[in-house]
């Protein structure tokens, strides 16, 4: 019997969470499982958070992960991994992309952002950054970013390259398959910026 595989999605509004999030349920139908998928939004609007839960294994009873349960959390700004990292287990990844977006009350200065987000969670959390907008960005799309985040994540999955793609053909808008596709296998090969948990 398989464990349930469980994954979180945290993201700022307009960032593609809710895409990224149906490219994992798809894959994971693909390879058989029961899956369930939520969203929950703080404010979907660009700049409010966005979370989205993909479970997935033999047989998945309800969509919420629980604080302490999450197996990988997929963060696409670095406050969002902040946030929201004690829903790993331990021993579980984060996978972040390692940009700044100042949530609002940043922007009209009533809080600061936190210095030194990464190194912090590192201390306690097996983190995986990578600038994936930068990336992005030399693919000629800065929009793919979260593709790019997902290529990554598939390292630490057990779907088959080919499983991927054929997905993400299945999913984003036809004439950005090409795009998308090369994203993912830009995140894919990436074996960037690893800090071990304990280790600086």
């Amino acid at each position: 019997m398989m464990q349930t595989i469980n994954i979180m999605i945290v993201g700022v509004g307009g960032q593609g969470t809710l895409l990224t999030s149906r490219v994992l349920g798809k894959i994971a139908l693909t390879g058989g499982y029961d899956v369930k998928l939520s969203e929950v939004h703080g404010m979907a609007q660009r700049g409010g958070s966005v979370v989205t839960f993909v479970r997935y294994g033999e047989s998945v009873a309800e969509p919420i992960v629980e604080e302490g349960q999450a197996d990988i959390l997929i963060a696409f700004e670095r406050l969002e991994a902040l946030r929201y990292a004690h829903f790993l287990k331990k021993g579980g990844a984060i996978i972040v992309n390692d940009t700044r977006i100042d949530p609002m009350p940043v922007v009209i200065g009533a809080a600061e952002y936190p210095e030194h987000i990464l190194e912090e969670l590192s201390k306690k959390y097996n983190v995986l950054a990578v600038d994936a907008t930068a990336e992005a960005l030399k693919l000629g799309n800065a929009r793919v970013f979260n593709t790019i985040i997902l290529g990554v994540a598939a390292q630490h999955m057990h779907f088959s390259k080919e499983e991927w793609l054929q997905v993400i053909a299945d999913t984003v808008p036809p004439k950005t398959i090409d795009i998308n596709q090369k994203a993912f296998l830009t995140g894919y090969a990436y074996n960037g910026n690893h800090t071990e948990q304990g280790q600086e």
